[in-house]
């Protein structure tokens, strides 16, 4: 069976709610001012730069080493992301492909407990604090929400239709942390406790880049959370959203 010839995985730029998690965390309170969904949470100031950087990098490297096909998650912050690099590249002379939008690709659902801060989940719904508590991040399911499990299950769906469609090309995710550990936990086999343990060390930063190549039959990790594309800003952002 055929497979793609590099899988890059990028986590979208800084959003408004990763701005407003951490400032909520940094305060010590619940709330953080954001209403609406999810799905529609934009990028922040510092994440249109992120984009911006992203697609510099990408119109000064070799056409051979460019994308030849990008989906990705239909979340605005994802969307944008990957508009904006596109549309820095293009201005710089350089074409990148227009990015196919799979629903499959969106960021781990958390149901009821949407856009919602640990103090607020343990205030509002303490029955679900200790409950996740007692399962841990990997394993708990929120009311109405997932598991990694089911996160892992719709992305390896992602990555069997991208291997029989696009075997032999440069493939770029355009998607969220969650799909990035979803993806090592499937394709290194890596178990989620594993996952954790690394993802202490090196958190999936925003626009981050995690890249596969393929060698000896399969895909193997050449690169995990690179930024090294991106300067001059802070590049790390807490796990989710």
């Amino acid at each position: 069976m055929g497979t793609v010839a590099q899988l890059t995985i990028v986590r979208h730029g800084q959003s408004a709610a990763n701005v407003a998690f951490a400032d909520a965390h940094a305060r010590g309170v619940a709330e953080h001012g954001l209403t609406g969904r999810d799905a529609d949470v934009e990028l922040s100031p510092l994440g249109w730069q992120q984009a911006t950087q992203l697609g510099r990098w990408l119109a000064a490297q070799p056409v051979d080493e460019r994308p030849e096909h990008v989906v990705c998650s239909p979340y605005l912050r994802a969307r944008q992301t990957w508009t904006r690099a596109a549309d820095t590249a293009a201005a710089l002379g350089a074409s990148l492909p227009p990015a196919d939008v799979d629903e499959r690709l969106v960021d781990r659902l958390m149901g009821d407990l949407e856009l919602m801060t640990p103090l607020m989940i343990a205030e509002r719904f303490p029955a679900e604090a200790a409950r996740l508590a007692a399962d841990g991040l990997y394993a708990y399911q929120p009311p109405g929400g997932e598991t990694f499990d089911h996160v892992a299950a719709r992305v390896r769906a992602v990555l069997a239709d991208l291997s029989t469609g696009h075997a032999g090309r440069r493939v770029w995710v355009v998607a969220h942390d969650a799909v990035v550990v979803a993806a090592r936990h499937i394709l290194e086999g890596l178990p989620f406790v594993d996952l954790d343990a690394i993802l202490t060390t090196t958190p999936i930063a925003n626009t981050s880049l995690t890249r596969y190549a393929h060698a000896d039959g399969r895909l193997g990790l050449v690169e995990f959370a690179a930024t090294a594309h991106l300067t001059g800003e802070d590049r790390h952002a807490p796990l989710g959203r």
